[in-house]
């Protein structure tokens, strides 16, 4: 049986509609593509001209420029450089994904080759005009040829194309966009300044657009607008800020660029520049914000870090390059290494991005670390760090205002603390960016290295205790005997604490202990005859104990003579391997399941109520009254308040 070999058909009008509408999800995109070939065809005469200078011909200066025409629904990008010839123009505008950018790079060799910074790669850019024009039309002539040998292609998208002669008296090439009705967004002189800032910036070649003013209507009644004056102004920086060197970027400038890339008007807390050079090689450029966003536990929201590669714009919010925990930080990343795929947007996990994702996890730590550690009146300047330890340059922070880290900790302290449960390679340098209210002082600013160095002599943990408010866990029963020792205890109060510290357990090698986990030792700090009060009063109580736990036996696991209150009749507290009513509230809360524990009563036998139990006429009444108190000065409610009204007022009469 005989072979065959058949060439793929297609569908022209389906194929550019699918390059045009899949490959590219944002329609603004369109002109970023168009600029970057316009970029490219004067890159690629400034090569050929360095082996025959002639081909400048009177038009020395290499440009781009945009120009619109609202009443006409057009818009243009045309630039001065190499142009095409009748026959280029119909391979490379009439063959989709094919690249003259990519052709003209194989012809390069050695240096030539290396120094090529040249866009397009794939061939596709030029189509992405289609998403917002339905018909496009191309006057381009070659460097190097007479002007009656100039070329207009004009084509629909809907799968053929037309070619005719024309006279330019210009080299270049003139891309003219028939914008669809639903398009004339993009006939707007603020909104393509916009989309150039946001997307070609970079791009290394003055981007010209006519000057506008304002004129009042001439008549009264008749409407002031925008006329323009017949001057072309140059609308782009023609250098990236990141790409340029620290002495050449004002702190002024780079509150300008937070402000442009995180759409926040309030300025940094800090910021770092930094090139990494190595085995992977990128810049950034990130921001910490000085106040958190509305969405900011919107645990689906991108990190907000712009990815570059090789100053090409790729997307918006890159989220490879920035762990969850990290989802406040700003700012840009320009890869030398990633490739850059044929739609310019879609990001593959690789090694190279890894790397980067790494390096930038350090540098915000670093950052903070320096914030941490900085007096208020100083300056935080963070050293340079680079992934691997590779050498870095250009770091910078703004100049201080004020308390700096607390502003950080008050706004993004809660999702820092994510960063215990999922990122293991940075959890130490996480924790000792930790920062609690205690016992000693009311304001958040207590690290757990500050905790340690002033522990007291013989104390063998870290005593924390974790609630819904400050209040609640200042004023709970449970910190009773640790106040009387003297024994500071960190205040916990976001949701986020207890879940974190499931991931810490120790600091430094001194363990972490909940106060309301299981029984209190104090080891060294109780003597010998408080622990042996203590077992004599249990022994003295035993028949009270085990009448409560009777009638308490739906709610609590067990009823025993507690270590650790002074001057509360009653407190609740889990075993050490149980989960906390705090978080199990807070589990609740959020719709997931919950182990069904019970919680164990701890009575104090020296107060009064207790005392009054033993023989009283309501006894029942009276110890579920004593547990529903307990509950609520941990911070929960009893499962039938007006039941405990009702027994209240009853033992009240």
């Amino acid at each position: 049986m005989s072979t065959q070999t058949h060439a793929f058909q297609a569908e022209v009008a389906n194929l550019l509609h699918l390059v045009t509408h899949s490959l590219y999800s944002n329609k603004e995109i369109f002109l970023r593509e168009l600029i970057s070939n316009a970029s490219d065809a004067c890159d690629k005469l400034r090569f050929e001209a360095l082996a025959d200078s002639s081909l400048y011909g009177d038009q020395p200066e290499l440009r781009v420029r945009v120009a619109f025409d609202r009443n006409a629904r057009t818009l243009s990008i045309s630039d001065t450089g190499v142009g095409m010839s009748e026959q280029e123009t119909i391979e490379h505008l009439g063959t989709i994904a094919k690249s003259g950018t990519r052709e003209f790079m194989s012809r390069l060799t050695g240096d030539q080759k290396q120094d090529a910074q040249l866009i397009g790669q794939f061939g596709v850019g030029f189509y992405s005009g289609f998403i917002v024009a339905d018909r496009i039309t191309v006057e381009t002539r070659r460097a190097g040829l007479p002007p009656e040998q100039g070329v207009r292609w004009v084509s629909s998208g809907s799968g053929d194309f037309s070619v005719e002669r024309l006279t330019l008296p210009e080299r270049g090439t003139r891309v003219i966009l028939h914008l669809r009705e639903d398009a004339l967004e993009f006939a707007d002189g603020w909104r393509l300044k916009e989309l150039i800032g946001k997307y070609s910036d970079h791009i290394a070649l003055p981007i010209q657009m006519e000057g506008e003013k304002w004129e009042d209507g001439k008549e009264e009644g008749q409407p002031g607008q925008m006329v323009k004056t017949g001057d072309w102004e140059t609308v782009n920086q023609a250098t990236a800020l990141w790409t340029r060197p620290r002495k050449d970027v004002t702190d002024e400038q780079y509150r300008d660029f937070y402000q442009q890339v995180a759409h926040d008007w309030q300025p940094p807390l800090a910021w770092s520049h930094n090139r990494v050079e190595g085995s992977t090689e990128y810049t950034q450029l990130l921001y910490l914000p000085s106040h958190a966003p509305m969405d900011l536990w919107d645990r689906d929201k991108k990190p907000g870090v712009k990815l570059y590669v090789r100053r090409v714009f790729i997307m918006d919010d890159a989220e490879q390059l920035l762990p969850r925990y990290l989802r406040f930080v700003k700012g840009v990343v320009d890869s030398a290494d990633l490739p850059l795929n044929v739609s310019r947007e879609l990001l593959q996990e690789s090694r190279d991005v890894r790397s980067i994702r790494e390096g930038n996890t350090r540098r915000v730590l670093t950052m903070l670390e320096e914030l941490a550690k900085a007096p208020a009146e100083a300056p935080a300047e963070a050293p340079a760090e680079a992934a691997g330890g590779e050498p870095a340059t250009d770091v910078q922070n703004p100049p201080p205002a004020g308390d700096r880290y607390a502003t950080f900790w008050r706004e993004f302290g809660a999702v820092l603390k994510e960063g215990l449960g999922e990122d293991h390679a940075n959890r130490e340098r996480i924790a000792r960016l930790l920062r609690y209210a205690s016992t000693a002082s009311d304001t958040p600013a207590v690290s757990l290295a500050d905790y340690k160095a002033r522990m007291k002599d013989g104390q063998k943990a870290i005593y924390y205790i974790a609630a819904d408010t400050l209040a609640a866990a200042s004023h709970s029963p449970q910190l009773e005997i640790f106040r009387k020792k003297g024994i500071e205890v960190l205040l916990m109060t976001d949701r986020v604490d207890e879940w974190a510290l499931s991931y810490l357990r120790e600091f430094d090698g001194t363990p972490l202990q909940s106060v309301a986990k299981g029984a209190v030792d104090l080891g060294e700090l109780q003597n010998e005859a408080e622990k042996q009060a203590a077992e004599a009063a249990a022994e003295a109580v035993r028949p009270l104990l085990d009448k409560l736990k009777d009638v308490l036996k739906d709610s609590v696991e067990d009823v025993r003579v507690t270590t650790r209150l002074v001057d509360s009749p009653a407190c609740l507290v889990v075993k050490d391997s149980g989960i906390s009513l705090q978080l199990a509230r807070v589990l609740k809360q959020a719709g997931q399941p919950v182990p069904d524990t019970r919680p164990v009563l701890e009575i104090n036998p020296e107060h009064a109520l207790v005392k009054k139990l033993d023989g009283h006429a309501r006894f029942d009444d009276l110890a579920q009254v004593l547990f529903d108190q307990a509950l609520l000065a941990e911070g929960g409610l009893p499962d039938d308040p007006a039941g405990y009204v009702r027994r209240v007022n009853a033992l009240l009469v």
